[in-house]
């Protein structure tokens, strides 16, 4: 770095900016914590909580991490965007002077090894027993959601611009997936080379977005504090705003004895149909859905596909 770039360097900005800090995580959480409060003996409620609580945690974790940045960014938290039936809800966009963050945050409780294939496998210890799970990639996840604002990105540019600048969009919007909790340990010794720097505990997520930032081509243009919130406003008026009274979606869900029923029935019914469909396809059943994403389905328990 030369001496006018040094100078230049000194005085730019460099702070962290959290320019979207709500989140549904938090929604939720103070909506179970409330109805705790009222149904103090409801297992499914505190069981929930627990969730919930998890996952905020590792949510406010990352935001933590990234405030001891010292690149200048903008960081949105919990947004959520629609391409005609698609989907994708991304913890974390960090918008920094050249590159853009997709981060995935994963709370997850024991260790995690990426294996020389890309494979996550989970390893937990119950009653002094070790088991092995297989997991749903949350790499390819975030992939997956970043491939959503690549195609609303696509569908407001023009044709020139789209088949020059198409080509450098991955570049310039990168994927990670941050475990965020302290005591997971995480091995990605063995995974492939272009996964084991997307792939990071919390407290090395600012190293290595600091690393890239040092790393850049010489010739990356870097975007200027207006710049960065310009960005970072294009993306809150492409995001999907929906409100959820979550106080009487959960209350509804989990308080009262008919919707309790319909839950458990409901979660053998999934646990039935992977194991099926798992034998029918000769796959690990996780590679159908996971147990979270069983969870998850019934907890929302979607009517149509979309």
């Amino acid at each position: 770095m030369g001496f006018i770039d040094k100078a230049i360097d000194a005085f730019r900005f460099k702070d962290t900016i959290i320019y979207k800090e709500n989140s549904e995580l938090q929604d939720k959480y103070n909506a179970l914590k409330k109805l705790v409060e009222e149904y103090p003996n409801n297992k499914n409620l505190l069981k929930q909580l627990y969730i919930v609580k998890k996952g905020l945690e590792g949510e406010n974790e990352i935001a933590y991490q990234l405030k001891k940045a010292h690149i200048g960014m903008y960081v949105l938290r919990d947004m959520k965007f629609k391409y005609e039936d698609l989907t994708a809800q991304i913890d974390y966009i960090v918008i920094t002077p050249v590159y853009i963050y997709y981060i995935e945050c994963k709370n997850l409780i024991g260790n995690i090894t990426v294996t020389e294939k890309g494979d996550f496998i989970k390893e937990t210890i119950i009653n002094d027993k070790k088991s092995k799970i297989g997991m749903y990639s949350p790499l390819r996840q975030v992939e997956a959601q970043r491939e959503v604002i690549r195609k609303i990105w696509e569908n407001k540019i023009s044709s020139v611009k789209k088949l020059f600048a198409s080509k450098k969009f991955d570049f310039y919007r990168r994927v990670l997936v941050v475990a965020a909790n302290h005591e997971t340990i995480l091995n990605t010794k063995n995974a492939p080379t272009d996964i084991k720097h997307k792939v990071l505990r919390a407290d090395a997520l600012v190293r290595q977005i600091e690393y890239e930032f040092e790393h850049r081509n010489k010739d990356d243009y870097l975007e200027t504090k207006k710049g960065m919130e310009e960005i970072a406003n294009t993306y809150i008026n492409l995001s999907v705003k929906e409100k959820i009274n979550y106080y009487d979606f959960y209350k509804e869900k989990f308080c009262n004895n008919k919707a309790i029923s319909f839950n458990n029935d409901l979660k053998e019914r999934l646990i039935l149909f992977r194991k099926n469909r798992a034998s029918e396809m000769k796959i690990p059943a996780y590679y159908i859905f996971t147990n979270d994403e069983l969870d998850k389905l019934v907890e929302l328990s979607p009517k149509a596909i979309e």
